[in-house]
């Protein structure tokens, strides 16, 4: 999936000092931006992120990504791209800069990487009884077992295009290299067999 952001005609104060080269005398002082991005991405791949500056011209664009940034100049039509190297796993913040002296940004995008785990599920036999972080397992429960993650914890899971984001709610699994042990509810959201690999942001 592929998301866009833009954002015309509204003036922003710059993200990085110094204004950088202007924009040709053609194109004239940027009044807009977009920027795309893949909503989902694996860690650890070079993807593409790219987008357009208003008026056509070479503008000096900053993009934004995970606490780094990514300097660019348009071509001469107003379209940049940049190559970012996601490193983990993780939730990231995505928003693009045209830092000429009238400088204009993109409203943020969310990305996702993912990493592949082993999961599990479980549920059955044991309804009714508590979890690790409070309250009872329920076959409508959504949510996740982990060893690690504090309790509360969001991850994003993801399993043959299928998407559900649900808290860390017990302990576990103690079986095998498994990562994961999946509600019933949160197994049935992603169509997920008793046991395989899922991608996860976490």
């Amino acid at each position: 999936m592929m998301l866009t952001a833009a954002v015309a005609g509204a003036a922003v104060a710059p993200e990085v000092s110094g204004t950088g080269p202007q924009a040709t005398a053609a194109g004239g002082q940027p009044t807009g931006i977009s920027l795309s991005a893949h909503r989902n991405v694996m860690a650890h791949q070079a993807v593409t992120l790219r987008g357009q500056v208003t008026p056509a011209g070479t503008h000096p664009v900053v993009v934004r990504v995970g606490g780094h940034k990514l300097d660019t100049h348009t071509a001469p039509d107003g379209s940049y791209r940049v190559r970012w190297h996601v490193p983990g796993s993780g939730v990231y913040r995505v928003q693009a800069t045209a830092t000429d002296a009238d400088a204009v940004q993109t409203h943020p995008l969310r990305v996702d990487a993912f990493r592949p785990a082993e999961a599990s599920y479980y549920g059955p036999g044991l309804y009714g009884g508590g979890l690790a972080c409070g309250g009872t397992l329920s076959p409508g429960k959504l949510g996740v077992a982990n060893k690690t993650l504090p309790c509360g914890s969001m991850v994003t899971l993801r399993y043959h295009g299928h998407t559900v984001t649900v808290p860390v709610i017990d302990r576990g699994p103690y079986a095998g290299n498994r990562e994961y042990d999946l509600t019933a509810a949160t197994k049935a959201k992603l169509g997920f067999p008793s046991t395989g690999t899922v991608l996860t942001t976490r």
